[in-house]
């Protein structure tokens, strides 16, 4: 039985001769989720045009992917452990395709919102259990940082190929392919999972905490909904003041309940630590400007400067190089010689000036003098962060706590982006409006007023921004207190920092 086969015991001597290839699958599920964040950026556009998305609620192509995937994360890690991680990982795929088959059809706005909550739910299975699959098919020390080293080369690409294929497959074919694409991709995955991967079986003692999960996810989803009606009902609104209060409730009973529960969701010691904390904050706030920054530059390239979508996807990769190069010719030599925060607190400042930059903006700037220079300070100081928060978020984490450490820092991370999303478009939609009508003063200039108008709500948003990003540099300074790494990363602290 190949359960046998790779258990601890016989694993280091008897490993499968496969397992390269198995990495391969394993790989290609994760690149197929991240790329998908991306993708659809350069595609929103075009979606929004073909089925009349308003500006207040285009964010929720993003927003219902992120906080559906952030928001059951942790809830995907205890199903892997409990029905196996392999069975968990095919699930995953089959139900990604199809619901980006589903996305890929939709013939109206709440359709593809749907259809993009839905792929949030089977990402939520395959992160945590991909990575679950490669920690137990790797366990030889040498192999391992190797085959981790792989994946994460491989993940972190996805955001470059998203941009570049999301604009191919927009302009050539239609915004539906930037969908419908993950179809043949899974179908791939599926078949090479069943042939190539290897599983134990699930944990008997695992137990699912559906009620955190609902108290958890629930809250998220009170929040994020809030942000996105405060643009067209205002910030004073008694829906929106009754949604944040009603959000700010359910996690407060969600905490109060992992106090109780059997096997929580989340075990409370996980985060009382102050670096890990602090980890998970800064985490947070820098993709809240993030993620942010996607939605306002690809709007600003193709209806402001009028690039194609294959262009925009060009235009975006420097920022995405930047974070590459900054991650691994810079956090990576540095990390075991300097204080996690030497590093942190410098990117976020850096990520901030670029932010800066950005604010310059106008309807005509100049994308080789103004923009690209903002891409890359921003790519460098995102990429100088990001590595350091992984490690040391992890380390000296517990064996039997690795996993939901690991899916805690990604769900910062896809929470921060949901809540970014909905935040900085309530704000930029409500600042171009305003500018907008203080502004119009006749037909003859209607069209250069709107145009000058977005700009304006951008370059508001991305003050925001800059801001949030200062404040993440702030909490890495006084929160993430420790020192560098006595040694060097070893084999626990390699694999969490993929996630």
């Amino acid at each position: 039985m190949s359960v046998t086969r790779t258990g601890e015991s016989s694993a280091d001597t008897e490993p499968d001769p496969r397992r390269w290839w198995g990495l391969v699958i394993i790989a290609l599920a994760q690149l197929m989720v991240v790329l998908d964040a991306t993708i659809v950026n350069i595609a929103l556009p075009s979606a929004q045009q073909d089925l009349g998305i308003s500006d207040g609620d285009r964010q929720w192509v993003i927003t219902a992917y992120t906080l559906a995937f952030g928001g059951l994360l942790l809830l995907g890690g205890r199903i892997a452990d409990l029905v196996g991680r392999k069975r968990t990982f095919v699930i995953g795929l089959i139900g990604f395709a199809v619901a980006s088959a589903l996305g890929g059809a939709a013939t109206g706005s709440g359709m593809l919102f749907g259809a993009r909550a839905l792929q949030g739910v089977f990402a939520a299975l395959l992160a945590p259990s991909a990575l679950s699959l490669l920690t137990t098919t790797f366990t030889d020390p040498r192999e391992r940082g190797k085959a981790f080293g792989i994946y994460g080369a491989l993940a972190g690409s996805g955001a470059a190929i998203g941009f570049i294929v999301g604009g191919l497959l927009t302009e050539y074919l239609s915004w539906r392919w930037c969908l419908y694409v993950n179809v043949p991709i899974a179908v791939v995955a599926v078949l090479g999972a069943l042939a190539l991967l290897h599983d134990r079986p699930g944990h008997a003692g695992a137990r699912l905490d559906v009620p955190g999960a609902v108290l958890g996810c629930g809250g998220l989803v009170a929040i994020v909904y809030g942000f996105s009606e405060a643009e067209p009902r205002g910030w004073t609104d008694p829906l929106v003041l009754g949604l944040f209060a009603g959000g700010i409730a359910l996690l407060t009973v969600f905490v109060w309940w992992q106090t109780k529960a059997r096997v929580p969701l989340l075990p409370l010691h996980i985060i009382k630590d102050r670096n890990r904390a602090g980890c998970f904050l800064t985490m947070g706030l820098a993709v809240i400007g993030m993620f942010g920054l996607f939605l306002f530059m690809t709007y600003y390239l193709q209806v402001i400067l009028g690039y194609s979508p294959l262009r925009t996807g060009l235009a975006f990769l420097p920022l995405t190089l930047a974070i590459i190069t900054g991650s691994t010719q810079i956090s990576a030599r540095l990390m075991n010689r300097v204080p996690p925060r030497m590093l942190m607190v410098p990117g976020m400042l850096l990520a901030s000036g670029g932010m800066v930059i950005l604010t310059r903006m106008t309807v005509d700037s100049s994308y080789a003098g103004e923009i690209l220079p903002a891409l890359l300070l921003m790519g460098l100081g995102m990429g100088l962060t990001f590595m350091p928060v992984f490690s040391t978020a992890t380390a000296g984490v517990a064996p039997h706590d690795a996993g939901v450490t690991s899916a805690t820092v990604n769900t910062s991370q896809q929470v921060g982006g949901s809540i970014g999303t909905a935040l900085l478009n309530t704000i930029a939609t409500t600042s171009s409006t305003a500018y907008i009508s203080a502004h119009l003063t006749g037909p003859a200039r209607r069209a250069q007023v709107a145009a000058e108008g977005t700009v304006h709500g951008y370059t508001v948003a991305i003050w925001w921004a800059a801001g949030i990003m200062l404040l993440a540099g702030l909490v890495a300074g006084l929160m993430v207190t420790t020192g560098p790494p006595r040694h060097a990363p070893t084999e626990t602290a390699v694999p969490e920092s993929v996630g």
